[in-house]
């Protein structure tokens, strides 16, 4: 993977705890509050589960998001381990994302899809 220098800029300004922060964050009923409503960023969040073949097609495209794209957080919920917030949102198939910018819920996606598209969900 060849990175801009826009990136590499970017990641010269970050301190330890942003660097260590550049992977997806697993988000639980306990956290979403904190990191997702009240997240200073775009939040991009994966509903997954472990045993889902399309889930694991798009764990990479996730991943690289996160670790690309500075200005974007990435979550992933299991909805087997965290079926209550896959309830509160509807989850009937897997993957899915949803795209959220202060706090509310802005855009949606069912099924595996390249990168361009996701990013899309939140204006980039």
């Amino acid at each position: 993977m060849e990175y801009s220098t826009k990136f590499w800029t970017n990641l010269a300004k970050m301190n330890e705890k942003e660097i260590h922060n550049m992977a997806p964050i697993t988000i639980t009923k306990d956290n979403f509050e904190a990191e997702v409503l009240q997240s200073d960023k775009p939040v991009l969040l994966d509903f997954w589960a472990v045993w889902c073949g399309p889930c694991r097609m798009m764990s990479p495209i996730m991943d690289e998001i996160a670790e690309t794209v500075l200005d974007v957080k990435v979550g992933k919920v299991n909805v087997d381990e965290e079926e209550e917030l896959a309830a509160k949102f509807g989850i009937m198939s897997i993957p899915t994302i949803l795209a959220f910018k202060d706090g509310k819920l802005v855009n949606q996606t069912i099924g595996v899809q390249p990168k361009e598209s996701i990013l899309r969900l939140i204006g980039k």
